[in-house]
C-alpha cells in the first residue's frame, strides 16, 4: 500500500519506518529541509534503540522516502497520516495548528478519495475539526466531488522500545464509523495482526480518548507510587517490599509501580495536562488528574530536598555527580525530565553538577549550553572525581552494578542519593557507603 506520512517526529519516523519494513511503500513529509535532507543521509535525528538501522535499511530498499513536497505526498498516499507535535499551549492545552495546517494542505492538493489518519495525540473533538478544515478548503477549491474520511488511529509507543512497540502492538485501536475505511485500516495493519486479533475498531471521540485515557491511567499509577513511598518513610516502611506485595495482586501487576522522582518525557506530562484542560471546557472537575499531576511536580523535588537537608541547607560550592540526564533510559529525551527540576535546584543554590548520561549528553549542552557550574562527563566514572555525594537520577542498566570501592574512593565522601531505588542501603551500609533511597525507612 502507498502510505504518506506528515511529520518525521518522533512518532511519524517510527511509524513511517515500521510500515515500510512489512513492504508498504512509505513517503514522509517535513517542512523542515535540514531534517529531510539529514534523513536522507542515514542521520537520525533521535535516539531510539533499532530505529536507524530501520531507516537506513528501508531507504536504501526504496521503501522509505523523505521529501518536503507536500504536494507530491498527497498524490503518493491511498492513506495520509498526520504524525505532527501537539506542543502545550498557554493554558496547557493540546496545541492544534499544525494538525489543521496539514489536514488543509492534504485537502488542497487531494484528487481522489483520501483517507486521513490522526496519528498525533489530540484532543477528543479534533477528528471533527479535521473534517471542517478540510471540507472548507474543497468547498472554496468547488470541488464537492472528492471524498474523505477522518480516522483515529491512536499510537501507544514507549520511548525505548517505540519499535518493539510499533512492530508488535499489543492492541491497534481504529475509530471510524466508516466500512470503507475501516476496510483500509484492516488492510495496512494486516502484517501486524496475523498472531491474534489485535484491532478494535470504535468511534472516533472514543478512540481520541482512548490514548489520553491509557497514559493518565499509567501516570496515575507512578504518582500514586511516589505518594505511598513518601507515606512509606514516615510510616518506617519499606516501597519495595510493598511494591512486591502489590504487585503480586493480578488486578493490579508490577508494571509501573517503580516509586522515584516522577515522571517525565513529551507524554504524560503533556496528556495529563490536557485532558485536565479538556475536562476544564466542560466544566468537569477532573480532580484524579490534577491530583496526578500536583504529585509528579512535587516529587520531581523530592532528591532536591533529601540533599538540601542532609548538608544542612549549605550547598554553595558543593559538587554533586549526576548519573542521568535523560527521562528515562534509552532514549535521549529530556522534555520535563525530572534531571533538569534537580540541576536547576542545586544551581540555584549555588552547588555545581557534574553530569554523565549514555545518550543525553548533547541534548543536555543543547538545552544549558556552556555553564561554569555544569560539567558533563565522559564516563560515570569520570562524574565522580571530587564529587560531594552521587546522584542516581536516570536507572540506566550501566548504572544498575557499579564498582562500589570506586564510588567510595571518588567521592569526597561515601554518600550516595538513589533517585530510582537501584541499590539496597542496608548492602551499601556494609560496604561503608550512606545511601539515601526513596520510600525506604532505612535512610543510613
Amino acid at each position: 500500500m502507498k502510505v504518506t506520512v506528515f511529520g518525521i517526529g518522533y512518532v511519524g519516523l517510527v511509524q513511517g519506518a515500521v510500515l515500510a519494513e512489512v513492504g508498504h511503500d512509505v513517503v514522509c513529509i517535513d517542512i523542515d529541509a535540514n531534517k529531510v535532507e539529514r534523513l536522507k543521509q542515514g542521520h537520525i535525528p533521535i535516539y531510539e534503540p533499532g530505529l536507524e538501522a530501520l531507516v537506513k535499511e528501508n531507504h536504501a530498499a526504496g521503501r522509505l522516502n523523505f521529501t518536503t513536497d507536500a504536494a507530491a505526498g498527497v498524490k503518493h498516499g491511498e492513506v495520509q497520516f498526520i504524525a505532527v507535535g501537539t506542543p502545550p499551549d498557554e493554558d496547557g492545552s493540546a496545541d492544534l495548528k499544525y494538525v489543521l495546517a496539514v489536514a488543509e494542505t492534504i485537502a488542497q492538493h487531494m484528487e481522489g478519495h483520501q483517507i486521513i489518519i490522526d496519528k498525533s495525540t489530540v484532543p477528543v473533538g479534533t477528528a471533527d475539526k479535521v473534517s471542517a478544515k478540510i471540507a472548507q478548503v474543497l468547498a472554496a477549491r468547488q470541488r464537492d466531488d472528492l471524498s474523505f474520511d477522518v480516522v483515529s488511529n491512536p499510537e501507544f509507543l514507549k520511548e525505548g522500545s517505540a519499535v518493539a512497540d510499533c512492530m508488535r502492538p499489543d492492541r491497534i485501536v481504529i475509530g471510524t464509523s466508516s466500512k470503507t475505511a475501516e476496510d483500509v485500516m484492516r488492510e495496512l495493519y494486516a502484517p501486524f495482526n496475523r498472531n491474534h486479533e489485535k484491532i478494535i475498531v470504535m468511534d472516533v471521540r472514543s478512540a481520541e480518548l482512548t490514548k489520553y485515557a491509557a497514559n493518565c491511567m499509567l501516570a496515575t499509577k507512578i504518582s500514586f507510587m511516589n505518594e505511598m513511598a513518601n507515606l512509606a518513610e514516615m510510616l518506617g516502611a519499606d516501597i519495595e517490599m510493598v511494591r512486591q506485595g502489590i504487585g503480586s495482586d493480578p488486578r493490579i501487576g508490577y508494571q509501573f509501580l517503580y516509586a522515584g522522582v516522577g515522571y517525565g518525557g513529551s507524554c504524560f506530562p503533556k496528556d495529563v495536562q490536557a485532558l485536565i484542560r479538556t475536562a476544564d471546557s466542560i466544566d468537569f472537575d477532573a480532580k484524579v488528574l490534577k491530583a496526578v499531576e500536583h504529585r509528579n511536580d512535587e516529587q520531581k523535588c523530592v532528591l532536591f530536598k533529601k540533599i538540601s537537608k542532609h548538608f544542612n541547607d549549605e550547598l554553595h560550592n558543593k559538587t554533586f555527580a549526576l548519573w542521568g540526564l535523560s527521562f528515562k533510559p534509552n532514549t535521549d529525551d529530556m522534555r520535563e525530565a525530572p534531571s533538569r527540576v534537580l540541576m536547576e535546584a542545586l544551581w540555584q543554590a549555588g552547588a555545581k553538577v557534574q553530569a554523565y548520561d549514555p545518550e543525553a549528553m548533547e541534548e543536555t549542552q543543547r538545552i544549558y549550553g556552556s555553564r561554569d557550574d555544569l560539567s558533563l562527563c565522559g564516563t560515570k566514572e569520570a562524574a565522580l572525581r571530587g564529587a560531594d555525594a552521587l546522584v542516581i537520577v536516570t536507572e540506566w542498566q550501566a548504572f544498575k552494578a557499579p564498582d562500589f570501592e570506586l564510588i567510595k574512593n571518588y567521592l569526597r565522601q561515601p554518600l550516595v542519593f538513589d533517585g530510582r531505588n537501584l541499590f539496597n542501603p542496608i548492602k551499601l551500609k556494609s560496604k561503608g557507603i550512606t545511601c539515601h533511597s526513596i520510600g525506604r525507612a532505612i535512610q543510613i
